[in-house]
């Protein structure tokens, strides 16, 4: 039984769909640590998102317009228009291109409710008439074992070209922002299930209209001799893999599945391996509270000293650092 905890779960037939690859990727899907603000601001206005997390962000306008700016990218999002920044980073939404920012964390907040808060910075009836309303959530978003994903996605993903292919996700869309809204009885657990399932529709989009230009990632899981050696690799991450055996079970020279897995995955066999393992392990510690010895045992390293070198090396930081608080006494990372 391939481990649930990676969250991915790959067809090793020849007869692998693209039906059950999607299934897999949003069953493993996950969004944790959500925060919301329901915004309401009249022009001329400029908010600043820092995002120096690198969390996710996602933003539905209520009442438009607001141009969106990304680097140098700019686009104007209507009423009914909501965007996922799957990698978050810094950008901006404004009156209007000329327009000063302000750090939206600078920006008084009233709380309504647990992760749920409201932002107003009309002043009289003639602002609010000419108001722009948002809702924007900052979120983890994770992928599971299918983490490598993310950096593939493109930099914003625009729900308005969705609509037309999947109505059904404008009232959930109207519901979140309703819910933040009325401040109800459990609010909260109601937004983070409907974001879960609006984030899940986004990529799911994004997957059935072709990934737009990632391709190697997706051509790689359905290619049938590289996608039996993903999912090995996935199904036993604590494996002593070695090139020559991830060759075999592709039917190939080292050198060949070497430079095909390259090509495809935009790094080598050894160096994936590696970063599944230390993906698994930052959700392990961080997201099940398992021990380090645990992880370090699970993941086929002889000790904790030599996972936590890797982990460090791999990530910059020690397994400690990625413990939830409440399971951070649990034990200590080794000296280094």
């Amino acid at each position: 039984m391939i481990d649930r905890y990676s969250g991915f779960r790959l067809m090793t037939t020849i007869g692998v769909t693209a039906n059950a690859w999607i299934n897999e990727l949003l069953l493993g899907m996950r969004l944790s640590g959500l925060s919301y603000r329901c915004v309401q601001v009249a022009p001329p206005f400029g908010i600043h998102f820092d995002n120096a997390r690198q969390f996710a962000h996602f933003h539905f306008v209520t009442q438009g317009p607001v141009l969106l700016t990304v680097g140098h990218d700019h686009q104007w999002l209507q009423t009914g228009d909501a965007v996922l920044l799957p990698r978050g980073g810094d950008h901006h939404l404004l009156s209007s291109p000329d327009v000063e920012s302000r750090d939206i964390e600078q920006i008084d907040a009233i709380p309504l409710c647990d992760s749920v808060s409201h932002v107003d910075t009309c002043r009289d009836p003639i602002d609010k008439r000419e108001a722009v309303h948002l809702f924007s959530g900052c979120m983890q978003f994770d992928l599971g074992g299918m983490q490598p994903l993310i950096s593939m996605m493109p930099t914003v993903m625009h729900v308005g070209t969705l609509l037309s292919r999947y109505p059904e996700i404008l009232p959930m869309l109207e519901a979140m922002a309703r819910e933040a809204r009325l401040e109800r009885a459990g609010a909260a657990g109601i937004l983070s299930r409907l974001a879960d399932v609006v984030a899940a529709s986004i990529v799911r989009g994004w997957v059935e209209c072709g990934c737009s230009d990632i391709g190697g990632w997706v051509e790689a899981l359905h290619d049938p001799r590289l996608g039996r050696v993903i999912a090995a690799i996935h199904r036993a991450p604590g494996h002593d893999w070695t090139v020559a055996e991830m060759a075999s079970a592709m039917g190939s020279s080292r050198s060949v599945f070497a430079e095909k897995f390259r090509a495809a995955l935009g790094v080598s066999p050894l160096g994936y391996v590696t970063q599944l393992r230390m993906q698994l392990a930052s959700q392990w510690i961080g997201e099940k509270g398992l021990s380090i010895e645990q992880v370090a045992d699970r993941l086929g390293y002889g000790s904790q000293a030599a996972f936590s070198r890797a982990f460090k090396r791999e990530t910059g930081q020690t397994p400690g650092a990625v413990r939830h608080p409440r399971t951070a006494s649990r034990d200590d990372t080794p000296t280094i």
